[in-house]
């Protein structure tokens, strides 16, 4: 087999055939062509009807009177008053980057959507250009939570929220006995609502950990109370059943304010990512907190060579079982875990290990709670006047939540500046976007299969105010924080998301690698050992576009969730409850169990991205699924927690996958081979059932074989020289049999007519001969030549 580069040029990135948006499957496959050219359907209607606009924006008749209009884009309007006004240069700014956009330099088989392109970016340009006009730059206008919701100015507590539709509004809480007969608040032109409350005896009005609430009016005349929107804390009365949360006053004294004592880590070269959940991080059928993580389990990632940590469920979310992914409260950490000072020391504590913090940022919709969320704000009104759109438009409906309206000036304002409080308060260091796909279409990807076909992703079915949303996110991320991991959870493989804004990308610096652990469970679900490709192995993991980056995983949260099963729970079932025991001879189905369960992990490390990700407690194998306390369980605890005590028991066999879990991530640190650009495929042999192929300055070789052991296997290699085991699935401390001796030098020979690939053996131009045993995977490094001149002794004979 002709050796093949890994890195793909043009195909679409780990595209999932058939997908939901990552939530729900379904077989049925719709294709959306592209009807309309986008940018001429922009030069003809620059003003689309469904955005309001700051009245201060209104178009203006010659008499001065404003014009009677629908309600238009708001960003439309301030970039054709922007270009009227004759900020002229800027816009020969963006015509000239509009004729060189680097996407289409990168990827030339993208020219024939070069309206598309064009069209977006001109929309990114000018409402980043209206931003900085009205707001002064992206960077204030990514601060309203220094104005919006509860701020200290002087010697009052000044609140404000936006709230349009309500035609009174009331400041009420423990302060004032829930009484805002005098709290009454004054409304300004484009439906912010303030008040103003002077500090008492020295003291602030409103004291610090009090619970508070919006009250307003609505069009029916009826009074509602509302935990504010951009409330810092929120929290539940635990004792009562089906408790409304409650809007907390966060402002504590200087004297209880966590202070970070440790500067952020750079960014990794590659991310080898533990994702995890904060709460379900404990051992005990109960909830943990922040401080106990933090002790407890930061450690282990830290033990196990990760270099970032990717937390699920931050934000408050009023139903736990929902994993974190229906918010309620954008800007408050999880109460159930503890206050948002013991979320600093979590993070600080993280940063004194070297370890980056990514959290996952759910900007994709939110949860339907009235009561506790912002769909409390919604009571049917218009979309300019909302958070979401209105109708079918605003409603996602295999999720059972809201969808937000992303052309929306205060819908930006509140997104980005979310991003931002997370990053400069709590000191995160990047975001895993969750639900990517769901705000890239109208269509939200549910019922589309996306086969790679360029018209699935730039055509009237592409939600361009979500792409130039998530364009002014990661610009503004990037601006702020240059040294930040932003990472795209987005099953449809577009092209172009993982390019920087300059280039009229989307500018994620990687996307999840999403089919490559659909490809395993079917695999072990549905295939006989015998019956696995190997070059449909490979072809899967190396199913991604050039110059865009992957984050690979064999297994996520996804995997784990109730009604599924963990992989090594799918290769050995029952039997992790009994043949576990290193005390006995371990059965057949847990000697395959964790033979596999070792290689699946490691080469999806090695040959599906540049980074690597594994959620909490795969590790090490950890059995059964994730159920979160529900009725249908009797609100059980027993399947949301990580039993730790299986890899801690020396006994047990779970230690052999942590230990090469463990090895895994150090082979990383030492030769950075998920960095490197180097990757080629040498061999994906059907009948040996062995796959060879070389990442960075590394030979890899994986034997996926049920039997077969292979002595004096010749593999192919770039370098000429003399290579060794840099790791052994099979060793001892692997749970293996030590069958392949590690000091042991391996020579290699030229293979063919050098210049002359053709004659090569599999295309390398040297090779080596090794020992393969059955369900192992090895890697060889090659020994520096100084290292070799040092090295006094014999020549050993060549292994067979």
């Amino acid at each position: 087999m002709h050796a093949t580069r890994l890195t793909l040029l043009f195909n679409a990135s780990n595209v999932k055939l058939s997908s939901d948006c990552h939530r729900a499957k379904s077989s049925k496959r719709t294709c959306f062509s592209a009807k309309v050219d986008l940018i001429s359907q922009y030069n003809r209607s620059k003003c689309l009807p469904g955005k309001s606009v700051p009245q201060h924006l209104h178009k203006r008749m010659s008499n001065g009177r404003r014009i009677a209009q629908p309600p238009v884009r708001r960003h439309f309007v301030a970039a054709e008053e922007t270009a009227l006004t004759g900020e002229s240069s800027m816009n020969r700014i963006i015509e000239k980057e509009l004729n060189n956009l680097g996407v289409l330099n990168v990827d030339p088989s993208l020219a024939s959507y070069k309206g598309h392109f064009q069209y977006r970016y001109t929309k990114f340009s000018q409402q980043k250009q209206a931003i900085e006009k009205h707001e002064g730059s992206l960077e204030e206008f990514s601060q309203g939570y220094l104005k919006y919701g509860f701020n200290r100015e002087g010697n009052s507590v000044v609140y404000r929220e936006w709230a349009p539709a309500a035609l009174e509004a009331q400041l009420i809480g423990d302060f004032n006995g829930w009484n805002g007969s005098d709290f009454r608040m004054q409304r300004d032109q484009f439906g912010v609502w303030s008040i103003c409350i002077p500090d008492k005896d020295g003291k602030p009005a409103i004291p610090h950990g009090s619970k508070v609430k919006f009250r307003m009016k609505t069009a029916n005349g009826m009074w509602v109370d509302r935990i504010p929107a951009w409330i810092r804390y929120a929290t539940v009365d635990p004792s009562r059943f089906g408790a409304p949360y409650d809007g907390i006053y966060w402002d504590p004294p200087p004297s209880k304010r966590y202070e970070f004592k440790y500067p952020r880590p750079p960014k990794p070269e590659a991310p080898r990512i533990y994702e995890a959940h904060v709460g379900m991080s404990s051992a005990e059928p109960q909830v943990a907190s922040y401080v106990e993580f933090a002790e407890n389990i930061l450690p282990r990632i830290k033990a196990n060579n990760y270099n970032t940590i990717q937390l699920m469920a931050v934000m408050e979310h009023s139903y736990y079982g929902s994993f974190g992914y229906h918010v309620t409260n954008f800007f408050a950490p999880s109460s159930r875990s503890g206050t948002p000072e013991d979320l600093k020391f979590l993070i600080d504590k993280a940063h004194s290990l070297g370890l980056q913090v990514l959290m996952d940022m759910v900007h994709s919709h939110a949860g339907n709670n009235v009561t506790d969320g912002l769909n409390g704000y919604d009571f049917g009104q218009s979309a300019e006047e909302s958070y979401f759109h209105t109708g079918e438009k605003g409603y996602h409906k295999l999720w059972d939540s809201r969808l937000f309206n992303y052309g929306n000036w205060e819908v930006q304002r509140f997104l980005l500046s979310n991003l931002r409080w997370w990053i400069d308060e709590f000191q995160f260091d990047g975001f895993r976007f969750d639900g990517v796909t769901s705000m890239l279409y109208h269509h939200h990807g549910i019922n589309v299969g996306f086969t790679g076909n360029y018209k699935e992703y730039f055509s009237e079915a592409t939600n361009v105010d979500a792409v130039v949303y998530l364009m002014l996110a990661n610009s503004l991320i990037h601006n702020i924080y240059p040294d930040a991991t932003v990472i795209a959870e987005d099953v449809s493989g577009m092209p172009t998301l993982g390019r920087p804004v300059s280039e009229a990308g989307v500018g994620f610096d990687y996307r999840l690698a999403m089919a490559i652990p659909d490809k395993w469970i079917e695999y072990l679900k549905h295939k006989l050992d015998e019956q696995w490709s190997m070059k449909e192995i490979v072809s899967t993991l190396t199913n991604r576009r050039y110059t865009e980056k992957c984050v690979a995983y064999a297994e996520s949260h996804d995997q784990s969730i109730v009604g599924d099963k963990t992989i090594a729970f799918l290769l050995m079932d029952t039997e992790m409850y009994l043949g576990m025991s290193c005390l006995q001879s371990p059965s057949p189905i847990v000697e395959r169990g964790i033979a596999l369960h070792k290689m699946i992990h490691f080469i999806t490390m090695a040959l599906g991205g540049e980074g690597y990700l594994n959620f909490m407690g795969n590790e090490f194998g950890h059995p059964e699924w994730i159920d979160f306390p529900r009725k249908g369980n009797g609100w059980s605890y027993d399947k949301c927690r990580r039993q730790w005590n299986l890899v801690d028991t020396d006994h047990l066999r779970y230690k052999f996958m942590n230990n090469f879990d463990k090895a895994m991530n150090e082979l990383d640190d030492k030769f950075h081979f998920l960095a490197s650009t180097k990757q080629v495929i040498s061999s994906a042999n059907e009948d040996d059932k062995v796959i060879v192929f070389e990442r960075g300055n590394l030979v890899f070789v994986f034997n996926f074989h049920p039997n077969n052991a292979y002595s004096g296997y010749k593999i192919g290699c770039d370098n000429p020289g003399k290579y060794r085991v840099a790791l052994d699935s099979d060793a001892l401390e692997f749970g293996g049999y030590g069958r392949v001796s590690h000091d042991v030098d391996h020579f290699t020979s030229p293979e063919g007519i050098p210049g002359k690939p053709e004659t090569n053996f599999n295309n390398r131009p040297n090779s080596f001969k090794i020992l393969s045993p059955p369900r192992t995977c090895l890697v060889y490094f090659r020994v520096p030549e100084a290292t070799q001149l040092l090295v006094d002794r014999p020549v050993p004979m060549l292994e067979v």
